[in-house]
């Protein structure tokens, strides 16, 4: 990109990222009480949230999940104990997922990580701070740009991951680009303009969202 191309992108993402902080701030981003975003050491139950939230309720599907994980598999928290499990075919009851895709996704990703030499959460966050790391690990299909911010935020990167809940919000202020490092790059420049932590600016929009959808569902009843 020329300088002069990536100046006029700098510039559209400062734009963006106002519009953003300004509505933020209306909405109540700085006046509410902040609760820091949960991190997880364990490694089963962290891959586990990454490979289900994708298209799934996050409540009722995924959370119980990985709090069952959390009860029910203390131990699978390293990479040589999800090989051990993967390997005596207990991934799906692991997981209490059937569909083989989720399933497959999850040992890949396991997988992966095994020939990258990461044993746990720790080496995990260490490699996610990493371009290249975050972009090998988006070879393995299914894993994209958002999954691989969702799992930084997850052990304690401050990120964002760009879901619909944000891109709902980019629109309500008027941003029109969709692409996904734009939204990014403006919500952690929105992010830093209020200055909030970026996964903390992360969980609000994803706190704000949850409690319209739940107050539209209470309208529809």
């Amino acid at each position: 990109m020329s300088p002069i191309l990536a100046k006029e992108a700098a510039v559209e993402i400062l734009i963006a990222a106002r519009r953003i902080a300004d509505h933020a701030k209306d909405e109540g981003a700085l006046g509410e009480q902040k609760v820091p975003r949960a991190t997880c050491d364990h490694l089963g139950a962290v891959l586990a949230d990454s490979v289900l939230q994708a298209g799934l309720n996050y409540a009722t599907v995924v959370r119980p999940r990985v709090l069952s994980i959390l009860r029910t598999y203390p131990n699978q928290n390293t990479v040589s104990a999800l090989l051990k499990l993967i390997g005596e075919r207990r991934t799906g009851v692991f997981l209490n997922w059937r569909h083989h895709e989720k399933v497959t996704r999850f040992e890949m990703l396991v997988a992966f990580l095994n020939e990258c030499e990461i044993e746990d959460v720790k080496d995990l966050r260490a490699h996610l701070a990493s371009e290249q790391f975050c972009n090998a690990i988006q070879r393995i299909n299914g894993i994209g740009p958002k999954t691989v911010d969702y799992m930084a935020c997850l052990v304690g990167l401050d990120s964002i991951a760009v879901d619909r809940h944000v891109r709902t919000f980019a629109k309500q202020v008027g941003v029109e680009n969709d692409d996904y490092h734009f939204l990014r790059r403006s919500f952690c420049c929105a992010a830093d303009l209020l200055a909030l932590p970026r996964r903390e600016f992360d969980a609000w929009l994803w706190k704000r969202a949850a409690a319209r959808s739940k107050g539209q569902l209470s309208l529809s009843i």
